[in-house]
């Protein structure tokens, strides 16, 4: 199904090469308006943005922001000066998304304009996969099906398109860095609203050697809902073992200080959960109730397996006894996460 939507290519660019002037060149020839953010990339790379010049509008930052902030520049700029029905498509600055692939998700954007669509990259075929961007894919696609219930195959993906319905939206949204693609994706997830992935070709060129991903302060970025997720669950287990420890000495009875200690500890985690971790703005009452529902499962499932590994295997208690803990941590983070910290509920994501 063709439509008359006008198309728009944002591009952020930080110290790109000369690959930037063609590819603008390209989607214009293709039926595009493209708007460029030069996101501080110094002096050093004015002469590509000149040539760039010719077929797209530069936008610059002085100095570097971050590819959310890049983004969003790009957007109030068109939301400014374009007018509406227009889809929106963001490209990478690097040449590893093709003009056709654009196309495609540009008009699967103008076809469905409530929703999101991602350029969706198999990780199969005859292109040479780095093996960061291989495992670095799966293990945030892993994340974000624990914390959402959704499954997304490319989570990474910069090739994404929405129409100008959703620029409000996407400028609400949180982030100035790499972390800003997997808030998007969290926020439509939260919200009931589709994410569509369509299949395109995976390129990579100098095995990613272009990439400005620095893997583990954006990797910090973007995981760190779960990391404030293990902090808070540590600070609960340190608050649980010091009162255990205390009212141990006060009760002298073992099961009395245990349980007194956990509801202490359990309180202090459900404190933290829902102010810090998932800024959640449930209701107290049905979210508390909801929560000791969930320590009380949690508990009895834990004993359970516990028992059921040291019975039914050659593993030893101690070892047994992490395996449970890794289980039910990932259990009760994605029960807190859906369930009782959510905001809506979740549709499914749906692949054309």
């Amino acid at each position: 199904m063709k439509t008359n939507t006008q198309k728009i290519a944002l591009i952020p660019a930080y110290k790109p090469d000369s690959k930037l002037a063609d590819l603008s060149r390209d989607l214009t020839k293709n039926g595009f308006s493209v708007i460029v953010v030069n996101d501080g990339s110094g002096c050093k790379y004015a002469e590509i943005f000149r040539n760039t010049e010719k077929y797209a509008e530069v936008l610059i930052h002085l100095r570097n922001r971050g590819k959310g902030a890049a983004l969003k520049t790009g957007l109030e700029y068109i939301k400014k000066f374009f007018v509406p029905p227009y889809t929106v498509v963001t490209v990478d600055a690097d040449g590893q998304h093709s003009v056709e692939d654009t196309i495609r998700v540009s008009e699967a954007a103008a076809e469905s304009p409530d929703s999101l669509i991602l350029g969706s990259r198999g990780f199969k075929g005859g292109a040479k996969v780095p093996l960061r961007s291989r495992l670095g894919n799966r293990i945030t696609s892993l994340v974000f099906l624990i914390s959402s219930g959704k499954f997304v195959r490319d989570t990474q993906t910069g090739l994404r398109a929405f129409s100008n319905r959703a620029v409000e939206r996407m400028l609400s949204i949180e982030g100035d860095r790499y972390e800003y693609e997997m808030n998007v994706l969290m926020d439509y997830a939260r919200g009931a609203k589709n994410i569509i992935e369509v299949p395109i070709r995976t390129i990579y060129l100098n095995n990613n050697a272009s990439s400005h991903f620095d893997t583990v302060r954006d990797s910090a970025r973007i995981y760190r809902e779960i990391i404030r997720f293990s902090a808070s669950s540590l600070i609960s287990f340190c608050i649980d073992y010091a009162l255990f420890c205390m009212f141990s000495g006060v009760f002298g009875i073992l099961s009395v200080a245990n349980i007194t200690a956990r509801i202490f500890s359990s309180t202090a985690n459900y404190a933290m959960n829902r102010r810090f971790v998932f800024g959640s703005c449930a209701p107290v009452k049905k979210s508390m109730t909801q929560y000791f529902a969930l320590a009380a499962l949690v508990l009895l499932c834990n004993t359970a397996l516990l028992t059921l590994i040291v019975g039914l295997t050659p593993i030893n208690r101690y070892v047994a006894k992490m395996i449970t803990e890794c289980v039910m941590f990932v259990f009760s983070w994605a029960v807190q996460k859906t369930m009782i910290f959510k905001t809506k509920a979740a549709e499914g994501s749906k692949v054309i």
